[in-house]
């Protein structure tokens, strides 16, 4: 048994999310038939986080236990050509460690989301930019940003359907900057409460077009009530950018080990 990690990449549009559900194709899934079509095996796609239907992703990491002695290069050649013509690619594989795990060994992950700040809507970007015609401020953006960055209680910025055992987080970047027509918000956590970062983006738009000053998303964060937050921003300009590992994948002790799956559990936008 060798146990791989794959960084991949997909478009999120057709897709149900990450996880494998009843309703529709779902990512989990595709590259799950990918394995069984080109080793045989049945198998569980592990991913490093969730991501809701529409959100995209540039380096979800995921890991797979495979029976068959396979090279990680035969390996990612293999699952791409089962993909097509799915919107999903294996960027890299490797072998690791047996305890090495995709999700409760991450130490970071980074959001981006995408603004496309211009009167004109997008055409090569459709549907992987979130189109606000109305001028924003950025610098009021960024004021309203340093509000979130820290260890905080997030339940203002939580989805109702959250299932996550507790609302603390520890948002360690929250940046806002524009990049010609764009507006880029990158966030950086160990993890994320469901719909956070859509959460805080819909916030941050509201105070980019005046109708908040930067202070009021310090109210809405104090408030800690979902009724205090901005509108969740769409999911189709959210990336998932990067999963952060250390440097060593050694076993961990069983307490960590049971503390790090609660703070891991239910991440995700």
């Amino acid at each position: 048994m060798t146990r791989f990690r794959l960084t991949i990449e997909y478009d999120g549009a057709g897709f149900v999310g990450w996880q494998r559900q009843a309703n529709g194709l779902a990512v989990q899934q595709a590259l799950e038939q990918a394995v069984a079509a080109f080793s045989g095996e049945t198998v569980t796609v592990i991913a490093a986080g969730r991501t809701d239907a529409g959100v995209h992703a540039l380096g979800q990491v995921v890991h797979v236990d495979l029976e068959r002695p396979t090279a990680p290069l035969t390996l990612l050649k293999a699952l791409n050509a089962h993909l097509r013509p799915q919107r999903v690619s294996v960027v890299t594989a490797a072998s690791v460690p047996a305890d090495f795990h995709a999700r409760f060994s991450a130490r970071a992950r980074t959001y981006l989301y995408r603004i496309l700040n211009r009167p004109a809507p997008p055409t090569l970007d459709s549907g992987r930019v979130w189109h606000v015609a109305k001028p924003l401020n950025v610098r009021a953006m960024q004021q309203g940003a340093r509000f979130l960055i820290g260890r905080h209680d997030f339940t203002t910025f939580r989805s109702t359907h959250c299932q996550a055992a507790s609302p603390v987080k520890t948002l360690a970047v929250l940046t806002v900057k524009r990049q010609g027509d764009e507006v880029l918000i990158r966030a950086k956590a160990r993890s994320f409460l469901h719909n956070q970062v859509r959460s805080i983006v819909g916030t941050l738009k509201r105070v980019g077009e005046g109708g908040w000053a930067p202070r009021d998303v310090a109210a809405a964060l104090a408030a800690r009530s979902r009724a205090a937050s901005g509108p969740v921003a769409p999911p189709h300009g959210l990336y998932l950018v990067e999963v952060a590992y250390g440097r060593r994948l050694t076993q961990q002790p069983r307490r960590a080990k049971v503390e790090q799956k609660r703070e891991h559990e239910f991440e995700d936008d």
